[in-house]
């Protein structure tokens, strides 16, 4: 069995059990969400598409909250003397998919 959902900001194909790394949330760790619309889902070989969504019943948990690697963002103009350099590293939120 597998969904795909929007979480975050972005589509994600999920299954029970699996731990996904998506844009900052902002709810507390240790809460549970409730998913109740995907856009796909597949049970059994049976596939199911939504015009735009199923009606879905999933839990997922906040594990922890957590910044991305960092990321380095260098400009730069050849002969005119003009260099930037800039780090920056995403808020993220590890979510872990518990049931469907």
């Amino acid at each position: 069995m597998y969904a795909i959902i929007e979480l975050g900001g972005q589509q994600w194909k999920v299954s029970p059990g699996d731990r996904l790394a998506v844009n900052r949330l902002p709810y507390e760790e240790g809460t549970e969400l409730a998913i109740q619309q995907a856009l796909l889902v597949e049970n059994d070989g049976h596939i199911e598409v939504g015009t735009p969504y199923v009606p879905v019943a999933l839990k997922a948990k906040i594990e922890k909250h957590f910044r991305g690697p960092k990321v380095i963002v260098f400009k730069k103009k050849r002969r005119k003397g003009y260099k930037r350099k800039r780090g920056h590293r995403q808020e993220m939120t590890l979510v872990t998919i518990q049931s469907a």
